[in-house]
């Protein structure tokens, strides 16, 4: 028996006939860009959320890069974030013409540590855009009262945390912005490339429409400069009918969560996921992390079980930013998740025998 990290095929039998009828009223209608489709979809994955208003676009990054702008965020503007994230977040920030500026994480969650905002806070710091990562909800309280306090901004990155909670409330309200993607991958995949920003705001929806539509107003008027970031009808009709499963599939990864935590937390050198009482995980990603981590994944693979890493390279360690004159040791947790991060296999279709042959081969 082998272990894949991620079965869509397995989840896509199950919903196989739904899925396909959508398509086809897709095609029935002619309905590919944006339109009925899409608009459905957003309404209720706005309800879902628990907020007025859902924009769909072409993908995460999109939903990023439109919601920072519609904030206003512009060339010489800097944002605080974290460097231990898909560099899809700070490209969004680079699109505007600003600047990410990096905070440390904590070494038990990995999320951005609060603790360390106010110190990286400068005239120049507009936002602050924190990461739901691998699923769990940042301290979303703490963050948000430095934001009022100094006058910031907050976005968040919610691209890997669908249906997770945060002291009860889901996440996508939380806070002012909150952005999503909807790659294949995710815990909400299209079946292609998505993404998704939700507010409360009006102002700020009606500014991300114009925006993802080439900054119309209204056909052929165009008020500034805008995108082509409209999502396609086959996306928002296959996206509906997986919205209906995702707490079904969301409670599934908590329980596999569960057992891998039960089944690892006793092993010498090898930390399982914290998870702060205050939240319900999403479960995107179940990291692990050991000194050992390569032998580790190594062994893995030749047992039969795939495994990932997210991510091995922290941001400011990448090429791309080289120009901001970070290096090795400025970030130290960061840089130790980087190197000892191992995530394993996880998807709501996991049998029994699968998860107990990723807990016999690790214990």
């Amino acid at each position: 028996m082998k272990v894949p990290f991620l079965d869509l095929k397995a989840q896509h039998k199950g919903i196989k006939d739904e899925v396909e009828r959508s398509l086809q009223e897709v095609m029935a209608n002619t309905a590919f860009a944006s339109g009925p489709f899409v608009q459905k979809f957003e309404d209720e994955f706005a309800r879902f959320c628990g907020v007025k208003y859902c924009i769909a676009v072409n993908s995460g990054t999109s939903a990023l890069h439109v919601a920072l702008l519609a904030q206003g965020i512009q060339p010489g503007d800097e944002v605080i974030t974290v460097p231990n994230t898909f560099i899809a977040t700070t490209w969004a920030i680079t699109y505007c013409g600003a600047k990410p500026v990096f905070v440390d994480v904590d070494p038990y969650t990995w999320l951005m540590n609060p603790d360390l905002i106010e110190q990286a806070i400068t005239p120049k710091i507009k936002a602050i855009l924190p990461v739901h990562l691998y699923g769990q909800p940042v301290e979303m309280d703490r963050i948000n009262g430095i934001a009022k306090k100094h006058g910031l901004i907050v976005i968040e990155d919610a691209a890997q945390a669908h249906a997770a909670t945060y002291k009860g409330k889901r996440v996508g309200n939380l806070g002012n912005t909150t952005c999503f993607s909807f790659y294949p991958g995710k815990n909400l995949g299209a079946y292609g490339e998505g993404g998704a920003v939700v507010t409360d705001d009006e102002n700020i929806a009606g500014r991300i429409r114009i925006l993802r539509d080439h900054g119309q107003s209204k056909k052929y008027c165009h008020d500034f400069v805008g995108y082509n970031y409209r999502m396609d009808g086959f996306q928002g009709a296959v996206l509906s009918v997986k919205l209906k499963y995702l707490q079904e599939w969301t409670d599934k990864r908590n329980d596999i969560a569960r057992r891998y935590s039960e089944g690892l937390k006793d092993i010498d050198g090898l930390q399982v996921p914290y998870i702060r009482d205050d939240i319900v995980s999403a479960f995107h990603l179940y990291v692990i992390h050991t000194p050992k981590r390569d032998e580790l994944m190594t062994y893995l693979q030749e047992n039969g079980i795939a495994a990932g890493l997210h991510y091995p390279i922290p941001i400011h360690l990448q090429k791309a930013y080289k120009h901001l004159n970070q290096k090795k040791g400025d970030f130290p947790f960061a840089e130790k998740n980087a190197v000892q991060c191992l995530s394993l296999p996880m998807y709501a279709d996991m049998t029994d025998e699968q998860i107990e042959m990723v807990i016999d081969s690790i214990g």
